[in-house]
């Protein structure tokens, strides 16, 4: 039952993921919908990016890096959650599900680093356009990315490690659907609060230090929309960040309101469920957002169709 790791130190061979605990097969085709939805959506945004040519900007490249995100925060969860729902095996071995852990958080945290980096795109375009050809170029924009994927990669390692230190006795029970910190504090047997002091301490600086400066860029840009005359050109400034603002919202609703939800105790099915929400929705709901609220996505995608359509 359990594997050494050290001397002194054993870790348990298996966890026991108690989302399916009461065989929810029926499950299978739904999450298999969905994981077709979202790969379908999300490749098809990032390959219409990348082949227009009048969508090659610093909002698009950053639109195009938030879909492959979105393609590996779905892959992470949902592939072995269908599998789980299909065959019933609800088990998943120790470093399985640390590996799950590590790519959720480093996934999940990347991506709420690129949508901050998406306001500042919109605050200089809104606020500062003379300026934002020569602050938003090439080499800023891949740095951006860049530092955003080393900070969500700090980021997961920390949440991983702290959890690696906890002891797993003979309570293997995971109430969830996949491997995530919350659920895997519960789980352990030894003391976990000097280790969630230290994780809320994390999340509050990462996830309050991001939306601060979302709400800081938006505040900014609302001011700036609002003194224009022209309801027309209003309008058509505000639907250029419209999506961005959409897509922020989802993400962070559906954030707190699985880290914040109630504690299994209370009730069993809320945390699983607030967490499938989580790492569900955005990556779905993103794609069919832009291409809904953003003409020029929406444009591009209905000519690449066309051309199809008459190729065949």
């Amino acid at each position: 039952m359990f594997v050494e790791a050290n001397k002194n130190r054993t870790f348990p061979a298996d966890f026991i993921l108690l989302g399916f605990s009461n065989g929810h097969v029926s499950c299978s085709l739904l999450l298999g919908f969905i994981y077709i939805i979202v790969l379908s959506g999300n490749l098809s945004v990032y390959s219409i990016i990348r082949v227009t040519s009048h969508l090659q900007t610093p909002m698009y490249f950053f639109l195009s890096c938030l879909s492959i995100l979105d393609v590996c925060y779905s892959t992470v969860t949902l592939p072995a959650m269908l599998v789980n729902a299909i065959t019933g095996n609800r088990r998943i071995s120790f470093h399985r599900c640390f590996a799950q852990l590590f790519l959720f958080v480093y996934v999940g945290g990347t991506e709420s680093l690129l949508l901050t980096v998406m306001a500042y795109d919109r605050y200089v375009a809104i606020c500062n356009p003379l300026r934002y050809i020569f602050i938003m170029n090439k080499t800023f924009c891949f740095y951006a990315v860049v530092g955003c994927c080393l900070i969500g990669l700090l980021n997961s390692m920390s949440h991983t490690l702290m959890t690696l230190k906890l002891r797993f006795c003979d309570k293997l029970h995971i109430k969830n659907f996949f491997c995530d910190v919350l659920p895997l504090l519960e789980a352990a047997c030894s003391d976990t609060k000097i280790i969630e002091m230290l994780l809320h301490v994390d999340t509050v600086l990462l996830g309050a230090t991001t939306f601060g400066i979302v709400i800081y860029s938006y505040v900014h840009i609302i001011t700036t929309i609002l003194k224009i005359h022209s309801s027309e050109a209003r309008m058509k400034v505000f639907s250029t960040c419209s999506s961005h603002l959409i897509v922020v919202t989802v993400f962070y609703i559906t954030g707190v309101f699985s880290y914040n939800s109630p504690k299994s105790g209370d009730s069993f099915y809320i945390v699983p469920v607030s967490s499938v929400i989580y790492s569900v929705t955005p990556p779905l709901l993103n794609p069919i957002i832009y291409c809904l609220r953003n003409n020029d996505v929406r444009k591009a995608l209905q000519k690449a169709i066309t051309k199809k359509d008459i190729i065949t």
